[in-house]
């Protein structure tokens, strides 16, 4: 009996992945389609043997301290039958072709492109009515030398001598029921069944180069952070002149500086004197539809809302737009000179609110009343 270390040219320490690789090194060069000599088969039995006994743990353990796999519990010979050998014939293929099937035909070198994405920014004011933005974007696109063709100009594919353009090739596995037949991938033509002898120089066989090209995209109005654009067509062009995949746009909204949105409706706040707010007054406010007039009503206290009807963002799906709300804030003094303050005492007194030492006095005056009313109650 050979040994199977010399057969597969590893040592007796080598690891799974040594041991594999020394295997598909071997069964290309001795392969019947490929290998001349007239031994070829026997010695693609052969590779194929030591790899099935030293790619199982078990086996190798066995084979390691007997000399051979056979006549040890848990080896072919132990008569425990095919569970107890741990033989299976999918995990067989797997391992020995890294789980490539076969009966499908050769693959296809014409494939459709990725899907990509890109960030778009815009701004508020772009969301309120919709805009036309410009982008450039990098991506893959058809080689322009060779069309898709992926072949040097006069050159084309042909067809490829190992696998006879099926893309697949047969190879003979020994087992415990004897040998059996899998097909393959083809390794020569990676299972296309063609090969480019002559690639194009641009894009080396690709049939696609990287570029980067510029698109104007219609962004609709009421768009939100998040949202995204489909661009058919307009994503990576696919490899041997493949379709393209589609362009996904995400929209993402800066911040503005003078308007919050929440959901289609915007909001604003604006000062409003003290005076003003007691008196009343008309106020201006500059929108994303031009000046708008706010009317602030005598006596309007801090936190009052003021509503401009569809001056918001328009509805991205139907008719109309959100409101503008304008919340008022009242601002009180915080400084104040001898003859502002003089002022404002005698309006405290006029009030009914009575001073004491400059400090309000609430033993008297409207705070006084309001409380003798509420112990009436």
């Amino acid at each position: 009996m050979s040994n199977h270390y010399e057969t597969l040219g590893v040592t007796r320490d080598a690891t799974g992945e040594e041991i594999k690789k020394a295997y598909r090194k071997l069964a290309r060069k001795y392969h019947p389609d490929v290998y001349e000599g007239a031994d070829a088969e026997e010695r693609f039995k052969e590779v194929s043997h030591a790899y099935d006994v030293l790619s199982d743990p078990q086996k190798r353990q066995v084979y390691d301290a007997t000399g051979n796999e056979n006549g040890t519990p848990g080896g072919f010979g132990g008569g425990s039958g095919f569970q107890g050998a741990g033989f299976a014939f999918q995990d067989i293929f797997e391992n020995l072709f890294g789980g490539q099937g076969g009966g499908q035909g050769p693959i296809p070198r014409t494939q459709r492109g990725q899907d990509a994405l890109i960030t778009v920014r815009i701004d508020l004011r772009d969301a309120v009515f919709g805009v036309n933005k410009k982008i450039e974007v990098d991506t893959a696109v058809l080689c322009p030398t060779c069309q898709g063709s992926c072949c040097r100009e006069g050159t084309t594919v042909q067809t490829c001598e190992i696998c006879r353009g099926r893309g697949q090739v047969q190879r003979p596995v020994r087992s415990i029921l004897g040998q059996v037949m899998t097909v393959t991938a083809c390794t020569a033509c990676q299972g296309h069944g063609t090969i480019i002898p002559d690639p194009c120089n641009e894009c080396g066989g690709e049939g696609r180069v990287r570029s980067r090209k510029s698109l104007t995209i219609k962004i609709p109005a009421g768009v939100d952070t998040g949202n995204r654009i489909q661009l058919g067509g307009q994503g990576e062009a696919g490899p041997a002149g493949g379709a393209p995949g589609d362009l996904y746009v995400e929209i993402r909204l800066n911040k503005d500086a003078q308007f919050t949105r929440r959901g289609d409706d915007l909001y604003a706040s604006m000062t409003v004197p003290m005076t003003a707010a007691a008196l009343g007054t008309e106020l201006t406010i500059d929108t994303f539809d031009g000046t708008q007039q706010i009317i602030v009503k005598p006596g309007t206290q801090s936190g009052e809302v003021s509503t401009l009807r569809q001056l918001g963002v328009t509805h991205l799906r139907g008719q109309g737009r959100g409101d503008l709300l304008i919340e008022l804030v009242v601002e009180t003094p915080t400084k104040v000179d001898a003859a502002q303050e003089e002022l404002l005492k005698q309006l405290a007194r006029l009030r009914g609110e009575e001073f004491t030492e400059g400090r309000l006095n609430t033993a008297n005056g409207v705070f006084a009343k309001l409380r003798d009313k509420l112990g009436h109650l």
